[in-house]
């Protein structure tokens, strides 16, 4: 009987985690969507054959969405209405704008702008939320492993998306304008499952005793996902005592961030690594797959069925990530994953630069295909390391008071890298060609030295007992002393007040 309640409940925790994990299909969705439909001459047509500046503007309203949606919204909608109404919110702007993009008006680009700029701001919401929630409510022992989900469904985004786009690609006379329609449409799919599967998941004990004090609501989300009563107490002060040495000893609300100099370390330790995940190549591979294999292929069907392939296989190789995040740790995989990259890129760019083009201008279908290896190589380091990893590391590492915030505005670090990085890197292409892939290659190199050095390991550690990793103090065993010291404190008073009762009734009588 203790088996079975001890799956089911380990069950249900996957379960949840899932749900929240959601939210990053919508991510791995958007990234792939507008790359797709960029590639359709009706949607081309449909508004007005924008030109390449244009294009550009339309993938910067999204990002500025995001930011602003990340570093701003992200934080104090999750802290103050929960995470659980975090993601509800990301998901209903998402069904919102995809609507507005899918039927805006003929020639009306600024209704898809606009619908690009508000699923910007719904996804930095999203975003900030679901990994918080994750984070609050799986076990320490398999945190990491549930945190892997995170990224392989940004993979499960994108395996969606291209696939779906690669159908339309091979149905354009049948389908008209819904060929780029479709894809955008369909981004709904998984927002509605999310808010239909919002009410069936407990809200997060941490934020029920954050904001309000109460226990026993935190008490039954901890029984819907802890084995033992034993299990649940514990927890429960465990969170008591490190929110309230959070509120005694440093500061309950954002000031934190700046105040502690333990969290300073964190938030520049987070915003660093999450910039790095952009600049490993993963983020110039994502956006610019179709011009850079069309240095290589001459077919744009054979180019889309290859980007199809990339997210599949993405979803397989982020699976890695489920049993060995635990098992070797968050600083192993980055290291490794950064090394992997660096030699991936090596290859990549001495195949393409020492071989000869043909005469339609693409490589041979050999050397095509070893840099089609390689690419998929890369993503096979990239996806369990820098990719799921850096979730999990950003998510678990900051203490309660200030996680929302911190998390959101360490994630959208990534879109403000990748925006900086994305100007350029095509004219660099362009100008350079493949040599432009031994910066990528230098550039994970120094992040696995960086991880090295300055990176400390998580695994299997208690949120309330991370701060000590950084230099901090043990939240838990501080705020135990400040429980003690309170009770000792209404001890006191609750000792002393019979015995003013008693003088004042002697000297009535």
């Amino acid at each position: 009987m203790a088996t079975f309640t001890m799956t089911r409940k380990r069950g249900y925790n996957w379960f949840i985690s899932c749900v929240a994990a959601a939210c990053m299909v919508l991510y791995g969705y958007d990234a792939s969507v507008f790359n797709s439909v960029q590639g359709s001459k009706n949607w081309m047509a449909w508004f007005g054959e924008p030109n390449s500046s244009v294009i550009g503007s339309i993938n910067t309203a999204y990002t500025v969405g995001a930011i602003f949606g990340g570093f701003f919204l992200g934080g104090p909608i999750a802290d103050y209405f929960g995470r659980k109404v975090g993601m509800g919110t990301g998901c209903v702007l998402v069904i919102i704008s995809t609507f507005m993009q899918t039927f805006a008006p003929r020639g009306n680009l600024a209704c898809f702008i606009a619908g690009r700029c508000i699923i910007g701001i719904g996804q930095g919401i999203a975003l900030t939320s679901g990994p918080i929630y994750i984070g609050e409510l799986a076990p320490a022992e398999i945190r990491g492993k549930i945190m892997t989900f995170w990224q392989m469904f940004y993979s499960v985004g994108s395996f969606i998306c291209f696939w779906i786009n690669y159908a339309c690609t091979k149905n354009v006379p049948k389908l008209g304008e819904w060929d780029w329609k479709m894809v955008v449409m369909f981004q709904l799919l998984v927002p509605v499952i999310i808010l239909a599967l919002l009410p069936t998941i407990p809200g997060s004990p941490r934020w029920f005793i954050k904001r309000g004090n109460n226990i026993e609501k935190a008490r039954l989300a901890l029984r819907r996902v802890r084995d033992t009563e034993e299990e649940v107490e514990d927890e429960i002060l465990q969170i008591r005592e490190a929110i309230e040495y959070e509120k005694e000893a440093i500061s309950g609300n954002y000031s934190a961030l700046w105040k502690d100099k333990s969290l300073r370390k964190r938030m520049l330790l987070a915003l660093i690594i999450n910039a790095g995940q952009q600049i490993t190549g993963q983020g110039s591979l994502n956006s610019y797959s179709t011009k850079i294999y069309q240095k290589i292929f001459t077919s744009s069907s054979q180019i889309a069925l290859i980007n199809a392939l990339n997210a599949t296989f993405g979803i397989l190789f982020t699976l890695n990530a489920v049993w060995i995040i635990d098992r070797f740790g968050r600083k192993f995989l980055l290291i490794v994953g950064g090394i992997g990259m660096g030699i991936c890129m090596i290859i990549v760019a001495s195949v393409e630069t020492q071989t000869p083009v043909l005469a339609g201008g693409a490589k041979s279908e050999p050397v095509g295909i070893s840099i089609v290896f390689l690419l998929f190589l890369f993503i096979f380091f990239y996806k369990p390391s820098w990719g799921a990893t850096v979730w999990i590391w950003t998510s678990e590492i900051f203490s309660m008071n200030v996680r929302a915030q911190a998390v959101g505005m360490a994630s959208q670090t990534q879109n403000v890298a990748n925006t900086i990085f994305q100007q350029f890197f095509p004219i660099f292409l362009d100008n350079c060609g493949f040599y432009a892939f031994y910066m990528f290659a230098g550039i994970n190199f120094l992040l696995a030295v960086f991880v090295y050095f300055f990176i400390p390991e998580t695994k299997q550690v208690p949120l309330e007992e991370i701060d000590a990793l950084f230099g901090g103090a043990n939240h838990v065993v501080q705020g135990e002393e400040v429980l003690a010291h309170q009770k000792g404190l209404q001890a006191q008073e609750s000792s002393e007040k019979p015995a003013t009762v008693t003088v004042e009734k002697v000297e009535h009588r």
